[in-house]
């Protein structure tokens, strides 16, 4: 039988052990603060809780990478996609993407808008070390591999795929607000991706989109978002700016900020036009939103295979489903309706077009092809317009009736 003074001891050992641990990640979420949020010259607060610092061009994260300790930050592209008007993308002519914080201010001349990063955001991730990436294999895998891990697999898909070689995509986005499960998301996303094998540890991807995902943001806000990788999601990349890797050069645009207007059920719709391409001079992959609003690059260098183009490119709608519970989740993906609802009620994306590698920008008609991981759950349906191009309508409910 344990005296007395034994376990004194032991519960005293516990609770210094217990102090020790919470001392480290204390410091460790301090250190992480201090490199996620630079100097500022300006600090602007937003009207939906967000605080955006104004960081000089000189202290720009992109420097703590150890590949880009000298880089030269390139301040707008010095190629573009055939037909393009180059004029169009002069800053003196640019029309923003509206963004709340703007309300209450502007960051000054050569200076970029970073939204700050609060302890309580690294305090609700489960990992300091891997803070603001996604889970490896978070890839959508094929029908038959999908089906054979879908107990194991919490990341469900409905989107258009099309395969072969590119240098860049581009979309109009529908944008809403739906309802997400504690610790789940839901977003509607473009990846642009370089997959030359069966191995998932050499995929590269480009991402971009808008996501609602409290446990990230702290809210239910759908937020403008990217996300890159070079190694399938396992130790490289993250979301916005978590770590060094995005070059951000416009000083309007705050990446990870609110989209200030969503749309509504038998509303007003609300969407982005959303293009990555790739320079064909520096080989970085660039950036737009709206008509000409740059926002800035990946890094080719930043990147294995993407380096040389794409391999495919997908369109469409994610979420997670933690499976907490014995039945299926209902976080909504899209509006939350199904794909035939249609318009005013389905989520969208029209005008989807590729840029090959010579640099023509058209739709991948005759090419592209719909994949769904649980289509009981989220579906998809996809047709073509005369003013819409190649376009589909996606989402659900998740838990119903068929999906359980």
């Amino acid at each position: 039988m344990m005296s007395s003074s034994v376990l004194i001891i032991l519960i005293i050992a516990s609770v210094v052990a217990s102090i020790d641990f919470s001392d480290t990640r204390d410091a460790e979420i301090d250190q992480l603060l201090k490199k996620l949020n630079k100097p500022a010259l300006k600090s602007i607060k937003s009207p939906d809780g967000d605080i955006i610092d104004c960081v000089h061009m000189k202290n720009h994260p992109i420097y703590d990478h150890p590949l880009f300790k000298n880089h030269t930050i390139q301040l707008r592209p010095s190629s573009y996609p055939e037909g393009w008007n180059n004029e169009d993308s002069d800053t003196k002519k640019q029309s923003l993407v509206n963004q709340l914080w703007t309300v209450n201010g502007r960051c000054p001349k050569n200076s970029i808008p970073i939204r700050r990063t609060r302890r309580e955001d690294i305090v609700r991730a489960k990992s300091i070390k891997r803070y603001g990436k996604k889970d490896p294999n978070s890839l959508p895998q094929s029908k038959a591999t999908y089906s054979a891990n879908r107990n194991f697999s919490e990341h469900e898909y409905s989107q258009v795929v099309v395969k072969g070689k590119f240098h860049g995509a581009k979309a109009i986005i529908n944008v809403w607000k739906p309802y997400v499960q504690p610790d789940e998301f839901s977003l509607a996303q473009m990846w642009v991706v370089a997959r030359p094998s069966s191995n998932f540890s050499e995929v590269n991807t480009i991402e971009v989109g808008w996501q609602v995902y409290k446990n990230k943001y702290g809210d239910d806000f759908p937020r403008y978002f990217i996300y890159w990788t070079r190694d399938g999601y396992s130790d490289t990349g993250c979301y916005n700016l978590d770590c060094p890797g995005f070059v951000p050069i416009n000083q309007h645009f705050a990446i990870g900020a609110a989209v200030q207007s969503v749309s509504t059920l038998d509303g007003r719709q609300e969407q982005f036009p959303v293009t990555i391409w790739k320079d064909r001079h520096s080989g970085h992959w660039w950036l737009k939103f709206s008509t000409n609003l740059i926002i800035g690059y990946w890094p080719s260098t930043l990147f294995t295979h993407l380096q040389t183009g794409a391999t495919e490119v997908q369109w469409g709608g994610e979420i997670a489903n933690k499976k907490d519970q014995p039945q299926h989740t209902t976080t909504k993906m899209g509006s939350g309706n199904f794909a035939q609802e249609g318009w005013k009620k389905a989520s969208y994306f029209r005008n989807l077009e590729i840029i090959d590698e010579g640099e023509i920008t058209r739709p991948p008609f005759g090419t592209a092809y719909t994949y769904m991981s649980h289509e009981s759950c989220y579906n998809i349906k996809p047709g073509i317009h005369n003013v819409w191009g190649l376009y589909f309508y996606y989402g659900g409910p998740g838990r119903n009736p068929n999906c359980i």
